[in-house]
């Protein structure tokens, strides 16, 4: 018999191989106006959250890693010999509550393996989503992670007490659904996510008696896909990224690097650094999404598909295309700034803001970045051109630092 602390060990460990826990998006609830506990806002009881989707603290868990399923790439299949675990629902709400209060954490992102049936599954969680809000008056954030198989009443009632849902779709392609989870139905789960977008889509209409939107996960849904399990390569990736965005309206796809695991399918992944290409992907997405690349552009001259690991995309998109380098901060449009190596969002904003009352000379663009040595040969600046810099053969060299042994001492 496992107490409290046994199994918050073995299925907050368990967790840890699910995505989508940031916060972006949620209904902006205030617990001084209702008297209860807990806040999504900056001020108030609870840290401060962005809503620009940095994470915030959530207590992070399965209800149980017990599941009916196999799914090869899945530490808590059915045949795996993992320490098993379930929470009762009371114990559940009862960890949220006093974490809570102890200002450890600012939400409850909580997923689980399937017991029985989907239904009986996620009517324990939506049962611990409507305690916490309606007994406990809690008003921190909440994520659930859906089950594509349960009844739309079901995900209905997630919907009202939850900020975020979200539905995994698994695997990029359908063809690695059915090689590696042959339980589960790509169809089933596109059905489901079509569902609930229709729903949020719905709810976020003014009903014509009140003209106020129904309060229905204010922060939409996402997805998780496993990358790494199967041979998809990383333009196919992205490209079933794009359609899940085109289609579901997501908040975000979440890329989780496949590890191999001693009993796992004999289909092994590419032989790449699965956190590092994670990490590209999300790099290329983010590309698309907010800097106007498209993925011909990130793509062309990939080997086969992938992404380059040593750099970054937008660092290897500049390097083939020189031509359009360098760009003057001072003169040069928001979209060509967004293009530049080591220039975000954020820095662009800036600088197309300083640049209205002075010239901006390179040392001010370094304040505004991470690195200057990384923008020092795409710019042009008061007191500054990188002359022949952008030509030479050896800038990639240059701007990948190579690999060294940190000390002990």
């Amino acid at each position: 018999m496992f107490s409290i602390r046994d199994k918050l060990a073995i299925l907050s460990d368990a967790a840890k191989y699910d995505a989508s826990c940031a916060s972006s998006g949620a209904e902006n609830r205030n617990s001084r106006a209702t008297r209860g506990i807990g806040s999504t806002e900056a001020t108030g009881i609870c840290h401060s959250y962005a809503p620009d989707g940095r994470c915030i603290s959530l207590l992070k868990i399965l209800l149980t890693n017990f599941c009916i399923y196999n799914c090869s790439y899945c530490i808590n299949r059915s045949s795996s010999n993992v320490r098993r675990a379930r929470f009762a629902i009371d114990e559940v709400v009862r960890l949220t509550m006093t974490f809570y209060k102890r200002n450890y954490i600012e939400g409850l992102f909580l997923s689980s393996g399937v017991i029985r049936s989907p239904d009986e599954t996620m009517a324990e969680m939506v049962e611990i989503a409507r305690r916490l809000r309606v007994e406990e008056r809690f008003g921190g954030y909440i994520h659930l992670k859906t089950i594509p198989e349960c009844s739309a009443d079901l995900i209905e009632k997630a919907g009202l007490y939850a900020d975020r849902l979200s539905i995994n779709v698994e695997l990029p392609t359908d063809d690695g659904v059915k090689q590696l989870a042959p339980e589960k139905n790509p169809g089933t789960i596109r059905l489901s996510m079509a569902k609930l977008r229709s729903k949020i889509e719905e709810k976020s209409e003014p009903t014509l008696k009140t003209k106020r939107h129904a309060r229905f996960a204010p922060g939409g849904q996402s997805t998780q896909m496993i990358i790494g399990a199967d041979r998809t390569s990383d333009a196919e990736i992205l490209r079933s990224s794009a359609r899940l965005y085109g289609s579901y309206h997501l908040r975000r796809v979440y890329y989780s690097a496949f590890s191999p695991i001693p009993d796992a399918s004999s289909a092994l992944p590419l032989k790449k650094p699965p956190l590092m290409r994670e990490h590209r992907l999300y790099q290329a997405d983010w590309l698309m999404r907010f800097y106007g690349f498209s993925q011909d552009e990130i793509l062309k001259g990939a080997d086969g598909g992938m992404l380059d690991l040593e750099i970054d995309p937008k660092l290897a998109w500049a390097l083939r295309n020189r031509a359009s380098f360098p760009v003057d901060v001072n003169r040069a449009e928001r979209e060509e700034l967004l293009r530049v190596p080591g220039l975000g969002t954020r820095a662009v904003k800036r600088i197309l803001t300083t640049r209205v009352h002075r010239s901006l000379r390179l040392e001010d663009v370094g304040r505004l970045c991470q690195s200057v040595a990384k923008i020092r040969p795409f710019i042009v600046a008061e007191g500054w051109s990188p002359a022949k810099l952008t030509d030479q053969p050896s800038l990639r060299d240059k701007l990948v630092r190579p690999p060294r042994q940190l000390s002990l001492l």
